[in-house]
């Protein structure tokens, strides 16, 4: 079903048509508080920062949350292949490497770090491997290139 955490041009039940908006990022919103830890990860994309993570956020006095890219069966992928589909996600920038914690800028430092730099692939490379991206394009090539585009362009917008 279509929800606020639905992403961009998804073809999803009551969004027969691909969804139009951007999804909320939870993220985001939890870090505008300014007094919770935030961290996003992907395991198959990098391990390390995941570790890194989950060590920070046990170690936060306060609020923590991760948000962890986990793909799901009825994407049509291939979940012997869940580790790759993670890294492509990253990166493709469809899922941002980062960690938030407010504690940093009591210290003079920035208290947000991304540690997924920059775009390596197209977005397209990652969105056409999933049935809910995939579907729209098969129905409906046009408006699957004029979604899937500003997707794209937000995407890039986004880790610049």
């Amino acid at each position: 079903q279509v929800s606020k955490s639905t992403p961009q041009s998804a073809l999803v039940k009551f969004a027969a048509n691909g969804k139009e908006q951007a999804k909320k990022d939870l993220g985001q919103i939890a870090m505008s508080y300014e007094n919770a830890y935030v961290a996003s990860v992907a395991m198959g994309a990098d391990y390390n920062q995941t570790v890194t993570a989950f060590r920070e956020a046990e170690a936060f006095k306060g609020t923590s949350l991760i948000l962890c890219y986990s793909p799901c069966i009825d994407w049509g992928i291939d979940m012997s292949k869940m580790m790759e589909i993670q890294k492509l996600a990253v990166d493709s920038g469809y899922w941002p490497l980062y960690r938030y914690n407010p504690e940093r800028a009591s210290k003079g430092d920035i208290p947000f770090q991304l540690d997924s730099r920059r775009i390596k692939t197209s977005l397209a490379n990652y969105l056409k491997g999933e049935n809910r991206y995939a579907a729209l394009r098969r129905a409906d090539t046009g408006r699957a290139d004029s979604l899937q585009g500003s997707f794209e362009n937000f995407t890039v917008k986004r880790m610049e």
